[in-house]
């Protein structure tokens, strides 16, 4: 009897992310029958510790919430607060499950979670929870977008902001990222965040590689990722309606049976 064939047979696929976070992604796409390519786009390092962390850390119990959007984020603050004392901490929010997976593995108890794993939706849910004068902590990177915090703020809550880690493009991703593209082993391209993007178009833009990337089936994690391939003029062949690399390799898989002779 004939073994059925795995949607993505065949199929190499970039799996943009760094070492720590490339291996589940990479294994959900072998299980479809996919080769992972492990290019990573994006990688973090944490600020040097100042004052002013070390003030917000002295301080934690002054909040009334405390949001995390990202795994990075939740590993990185953890990290610098080496010694975190977990009562201390203020009630906390999380943006999407595996986050929220991150915080519990810490021993952090997780007090919200939205239905919609992207701030605008997490906004939506969460500002029934603030009040005028509600203090708010988010630690964040240097690229995040300032939506949350913005939003909270008009709804009268006092936000701090802070950054703790930085994100850069690994020099070593540029040679790899240029021969594989040029040998054409790249047939489907994921981004799961608007960095990865830019990363791979700068690329793309000092080798002139754009018909080799017009070449490649597209699909990104979210309706700004989307936004910013979008910019580009990338065509996006698949994003998912739910937030995760799983959904999104699901519409990639979609989009291949319905699309793709």
């Amino acid at each position: 009897m004939t073994a059925p064939s795995l949607p993505l047979n065949g199929k190499s696929i970039l799996v943009p992310r760094g070492k720590d976070q490339a291996q589940p992604f990479s294994d959900l796409i072998r299980s479809y029958g996919g080769k992972a390519v492990e290019i990573p786009l994006i990688a973090f390092k944490p600020v040097e510790v100042t004052d002013e962390l070390r003030t917000i850390m002295s301080r934690l119990y002054t909040y009334d919430w405390i949001i995390f959007t990202s795994n990075v984020t939740v590993e990185t603050f953890v990290a610098i607060f080496n010694g975190l004392k977990k009562k201390e901490l203020p009630k906390v929010a999380s943006i999407g499950k595996r986050t929220e997976n991150c915080l519990l593995s810490k021993g952090i108890q997780v007090d919200f979670t939205p239905q919609e794993y992207v701030a605008e939706g997490f906004v939506e849910e969460f500002l029934p929870l603030i009040e005028p004068g509600s203090k708010v902590l988010i630690p964040k990177g240097n690229l995040a977008r300032d939506y949350i915090c913005s939003a909270l703020t008009a709804k009268g809550a006092l936000v701090d902001e802070v950054v703790i880690y930085s994100t850069y493009f690994p020099i070593e991703s540029k040679q790899l990222l240029v021969e594989n593209l040029i040998a054409k082993k790249l047939d489907i391209l994921t981004f799961t965040s608007p960095s990865t993007v830019d990363h791979l178009m700068d690329v793309v833009k000092e080798y002139n590689l754009y018909n080799e990337v017009a070449d490649c089936l597209i699909g990104c994690i979210g309706p700004i990722t989307t936004e910013r391939a979008k910019h580009y003029k990338l065509t996006v062949h698949s994003s998912p309606d739910v937030y995760t690399v799983h959904h999104m390799l699901q519409s990639i898989i979609v989009y291949l049976e319905d699309f793709v002779k």
